[in-house]
C-alpha cells in the first residue's frame, strides 16, 4: 500500500480551516472538481457517514466521512468509483505559528499492480489542490 503525507501551515484559525475540510463542498469555488453531497451524515449534514460525489457532471468517486474529532482530525474513505481496494484520507489540524498546521495523509491500495512510488506521486497530486484551495479560501 502506498501513502504520502503533506504538511503545511494555512494562515487562518484552526476552527476555520477544520470547517473548510470537513464541509467538503465549501472548497468547490477553488477546485477544478466539485463535491456534491449525496447523503448527509448521521447527526450533521457533513458529519460521520456523509457521502460526497467528488468529480464533475455526476462522474467521479464517492467518498464517505468516517471519523471527525472537532478541530483536530477528519478521516474519509473512497467507497465507490475508483479502481482501489482501499483508499483513505486522514487530515489533522493543530495550532501553529501563523495559523493552522494541516497534515494531509492519503493511503491507497490500487486494484491493479502499480509501483508504490508512482501511486505516491499521484496521491501528492491529489492532496496539493486541496491545500491550495484552502489557502485561497482563507485569503479572501
Amino acid at each position: 500500500m502506498a501513502s504520502t503525507t503533506i504538511d503545511t501551515v494555512i494562515s487562518a484559525p484552526r476552527d476555520v480551516v477544520y470547517k473548510l475540510f470537513t464541509e467538503r463542498d465549501s472548497l468547490n469555488e477553488y477546485l477544478p472538481i466539485k463535491f456534491t453531497l449525496k447523503k448527509p451524515g448521521g447527526t450533521e449534514r457533513s458529519g460521520v457517514g456523509a457521502r460526497y460525489l467528488v468529480g464533475l457532471a455526476g462522474v467521479g468517486v464517492t467518498e464517505e466521512t468516517t471519523t471527525l474529532v472537532p478541530g483536530e482530525r477528519m478521516e474519509y474513505r473512497i467507497v465507490a468509483g475508483a479502481p482501489v481496494r482501499r483508499h483513505v484520507g486522514i487530515i489533522t489540524f493543530a495550532d501553529a505559528d501563523g495559523g493552522t498546521l494541516v497534515s494531509y495523509r492519503m493511503e491507497s491500495e490500487p486494484k491493479f499492480p502499480v509501483p508504490d512510488r508512482l501511486t505516491e506521486l499521484a496521491l501528492r497530486g491529489l492532496i496539493n489542490p486541496f491545500l491550495s484551495a484552502a489557502r485561497k479560501a482563507t485569503a479572501k
